[in-house]
């Protein structure tokens, strides 16, 4: 489940299928029917147990990376297992995404780029 770690960034553990399916969705469908007067948060995916992405979760990771970025935000994918990674090497998807090693980093990484936000 998604929990809103503070005003501007929302961080989801996501878990194998069909969960993370599940997960995806709900985050979406939140960034998508964002209100004008509710601030749209970031968004960090902790990956540490997802041991596989199918090609429905790699079109969801897409959509939400599409709808952040047309409401000038970010997403980041942390702790991403090497199983999950080499899919993302493989479909060249390592080159749209941003990952951090860890929760943290992710956080920071967010926090470093948006300080007149925090």
């Amino acid at each position: 489940m998604a929990v809103d770690w503070s005003d501007n960034i929302v961080i989801a553990n996501l878990a194998d299928e069909p969960a993370l399916s599940d997960e995806l969705s709900m985050i979406c469908e939140r960034i998508e029917n964002a209100k004008e007067q509710e601030p749209v948060p970031n968004a960090v995916l902790e990956f540490h147990e997802v041991s596989y992405v199918n090609s429905s979760n790699i079109a969801q990771l897409l959509r939400l990376r599409k709808n952040l970025e047309a409401h000038n935000r970010q997403l980041v994918l942390s702790g991403v297992s090497d199983e999950v990674m080499s899919v993302l090497v493989v479909t060249g998807l390592n080159k749209v995404f941003k990952f951090a090693a860890d929760l943290l980093t992710a956080i920071a990484s967010i926090q470093i780029s948006e300080p007149d936000q925090n």
